[in-house]
């Protein structure tokens, strides 16, 4: 009858095992560790990327909005100067009063591309949060604004300048007088986060 031989189980032999078992799910252990926190780092990048992206379009349409809007303030307060002195006039003496329209009603025409795209995107979640805010308050003034311009459009139609001159100047007044509080307001909103974008980008 042949000798069976069982393998000994005594403590050197099964401490081997045992530790090449601890050190083999360890290196498993450590791959999916690093593995995720290389996705993870992957993943920041990718976001930084999108924010430093949609804040580097977000400056330059603030830019152009700016000049659009400072192109046209001073001709609005002077023509808002021209209709206020034109009704503080009794209306029997308002045809020697000049109101000069010499450039039209001249609204500032302004983007929101950069805004509607970082919503697209969803890229500003990665942005700054106090940033965030800032530029989401540009674009409702801005809005409201356009929504000013709109509604003076709207009363051309509605009230011509030929068929009634004192409710068309009138509409004019209310527009002037409300591009008075909004131009200056995102002028400076503007300049704000123009600053705070380029300090953003230098990080």
């Amino acid at each position: 009858m042949p000798d069976i031989h069982v393998p000994k189980l005594d403590g050197h032999g099964g401490g081997k095992s045992i530790f090449k078992l601890i050190l083999e799910v360890s290196l498993i252990g450590v791959g999916v560790f690093l593995g995720l926190a290389g996705e993870q780092w992957r993943e920041r990048a990718h976001q930084r990327e999108l924010a430093e992206q949609s804040l580097r379009r977000f400056k330059l349409e603030i830019t152009a909005n700016r000049k659009a809007i400072a192109d046209v303030k001073d001709y609005h307060a002077e023509r808002l100067k021209e209709l206020t002195v034109y009704f503080k006039t009794k209306p029997a003496d308002r045809g020697k009063v000049a109101v000069r329209i010499t450039r039209g009603l001249n609204p500032a025409f302004i983007e929101h591309s950069a805004w509607d795209l970082a919503i697209a995107t969803q890229s500003l979640g990665y942005i700054d949060a106090d940033l965030g805010v800032l530029l989401s308050s540009i674009y409702n003034n801005q809005q409201a604004y356009l929504a000013e311009g709109s509604a003076l459009l709207q009363a051309m139609f509605i009230n011509p300048p030929t068929i009634n001159g004192d409710t068309f100047l009138a509409d004019m007044l209310t527009f002037y007088s409300d591009a008075e509080l909004f131009e200056p307001r995102l002028i400076r909103l503007y300049d704000d986060a123009v600053q705070r974008i380029d300090k953003t980008l230098s990080r």
